[in-house]
């Protein structure tokens, strides 16, 4: 709607995970530096955490594209399945062609033949695992079970988690003590920085084709920041809504009050927080004592 009017090519705050937009800011490039590392020693479980919003499934797609090709990847983008439609899901994304009568032990014996078979050609196998508070408890026991297949020095699957936080609150449970030891790598995804969601606003506008100097001067863009409490996903929302309102008043630059509509039309952001009438009342009180108290004293001096 608004790229011909502002110089865009392509719409800079889309919701989609698109990893043309993917920026090195500290947190992002830390959680892949610790995903590569884990997956490059072969350990057995990964674990990302973070937020709603703070940008998981953009790494986890960062991660898988630029993944070596020695790796086989499969990966589960809503596994909220029981324990047997994870094991005929994972046979699926390893290319296992199957007929359903078979038994669910005579199915996990098929999965780890071809484990065997991807390693023998020289693949190192992973499980990625989007959203994977959505688990079922019997689903996560699963899963754990299937990194019991394994040859002598190494694993034949290693698992990749990416989970909002009520993943660590389940797994601190005694029952998961298994799985919890298990988990060898972990990182949690933190809010960006007002500099940081700044740097981050531009360097989409800049992606998306932006010549226009600065759409959002830092201060502006601060501004979002602070409502976003720094989370990527509320900062595209916060900034889409700004420029849609800055296009419809012909503006060609987002001002304060264009960010204050997005705001206030944005029930997650952090509203404007307007002092409380009794402060100005005690300031004026204050004020009017102070200037009696300078009468007074000088009234008797003289």
């Amino acid at each position: 709607m608004y790229l011909q009017h502002f110089g865009l090519t392509e719409t800079p705050f889309s919701l989609t995970p698109n990893t043309g937009f993917f920026f090195g800011l500290a947190p992002h490039v830390e959680a892949l530096q610790v995903l590569q590392t884990a997956l490059q020693t072969g350990e057995g479980f990964i674990k990302v955490t973070g937020e709603v919003g703070t940008g998981k499934t953009l790494i986890c797609r960062k991660l898988m594209n630029e993944l070596p090709e020695r790796f086989h990847c499969a990966y589960l983008p809503n596994p909220y399945l029981t324990p047997e439609e994870l094991r005929w899901a994972v046979a699926m994304e390893l290319g296992l062609k199957h007929s359903n009568k078979i038994d669910q032990q005579q199915l996990t014996g098929l999965i780890q033949q071809q484990l065997l078979a991807l390693s023998a050609h020289g693949h190192s196998i992973i499980l990625v695992l989007d959203e994977a508070q959505a688990l079922p408890d019997e689903s996560l026991e699963a899963l754990r079970l299937f990194t019991n297949l394994e040859t002598e020095s190494r694993k034949l699957l290693q698992v990749v988690l990416f989970a909002q936080p009520e993943l660590d609150e389940r797994l601190a449970q005694n029952k998961f003590r298994q799985l919890r030891q298990r988990i060898t790598f972990s990182y949690c995804l933190r809010a960006l920085t007002n500099d940081e969601s700044a740097a981050y606003i531009q360097h989409r506008l800049s992606v998306a084709g932006s010549g226009n100097g600065r759409l959002f001067s830092e201060t502006n863009a601060k501004r979002i920041a602070k409502a976003a409490r720094g989370i990527p996903r509320l900062i595209n929302v916060l900034s889409h809504k700004a420029l849609l309102v800055s296009f419809g008043e012909g503006a060609q630059q987002v001002e304060k009050h264009h960010i204050g509509a997005a705001i206030d039309d944005t029930s997650d952001a952090i509203k404007h927080q307007h002092k409380p009438i009794w402060l100005a009342i005690m300031a004026v009180v204050t004020l009017v004592i102070s200037f009696g108290a300078i009468y007074w004293f000088k009234g008797g001096v003289v």
